[in-house]
């Protein structure tokens, strides 16, 4: 009996020491069986996304559909000006420019920069590009000290966004040339300040009914004249007015 314990004691203390001499490692799931072993922790969706998004441009805001004629119904506060008065006296057809790239290079850059500005949502972006002084652009009737402030009252909202994209909503439209070789000469947002509405094509309806409601071109055909906001930037790149009315 004892020689039977003593053979056994051996075995263990062989057992023991073949372990600690490393003769095998064991994996996690031979140790815990079961347990799956640790892995890579996996990349992160989110910055693959960040990742495939870097360097892609932004698809231009659709246009808007549920205008309400707020220039009209705001017009008793705000007299009309003179600012932005773009319809002919006579009947000397316009230059109706559909082509954005062959603007003379001053016009095309501001209208760029109106853009980009209009489509960051940050109305305060637009600030700069208005100006001060003698060279500050016409904003309305100029009621305001602050044309950004005087942009968020005819605005549907408290920061402006409405009248941003009303503002994309122009400038995505064809531009009428007018006095062309004058003092005034002036390339106006949307081209529709230009032409008699009872001569505009099916094609061109649907233009404007990209920027107003059928509601609101009703209202205009009574008046004979498009009276909703306009913008306009002289040949050497000056941002001249944003204003609304006849």
């Amino acid at each position: 009996m004892p020689q039977i314990l003593i053979r056994l004691s051996m075995a263990v203390l062989f057992a023991v020491g073949g372990t600690a001499a490393g003769s095998h490692t064991f994996a996690f799931s031979e140790l815990s069986p079961g347990v799956e072993s640790p892995r890579e922790p996996q990349r992160s969706q989110k910055v693959e996304n960040l990742e495939a998004f870097e360097g892609t441009t932004l698809p231009q805001p659709g246009p808007a559909i549920d205008r309400s004629a707020q220039v009209d119904e705001k017009s008793t506060d705000a007299p009309d000006t003179d600012a932005g008065k773009t319809v002919p006296d006579d009947n000397t057809p316009l230059e109706i420019i559909h082509d954005m790239s062959t603007l003379p290079a001053p016009v095309k850059q501001m209208r760029e920069q109106i853009v980009e500005a209009a489509a960051s949502g940050d109305i305060e972006r637009l600030r700069s590009l208005i100006g001060t002084g003698a060279d500050q652009t016409q904003v309305m009737n100029g009621e305001s000290d602050d044309p950004i402030e005087t942009l968020k009252g005819f605005s549907g909202d408290p920061d402006g966004q409405e009248i941003l994209a009303i503002l994309l909503d122009i400038l995505s439209t064809s531009a009428a040339h007018f006095d062309t070789g004058t003092p005034d000469e002036t390339y106006v947002w949307p081209y529709f300040t230009g032409k008699s509405l009872a001569t505009l094509t099916p094609p061109e309806r649907v233009d404007l009914l990209r920027i107003v409601t059928a509601g609101d071109l009703a209202g205009m055909e009574e008046n004979g004249n498009y009276n909703f906001f306009r913008v306009g930037i002289t040949p050497d790149g000056k941002w001249k007015f944003f204003s609304g009315g006849d």
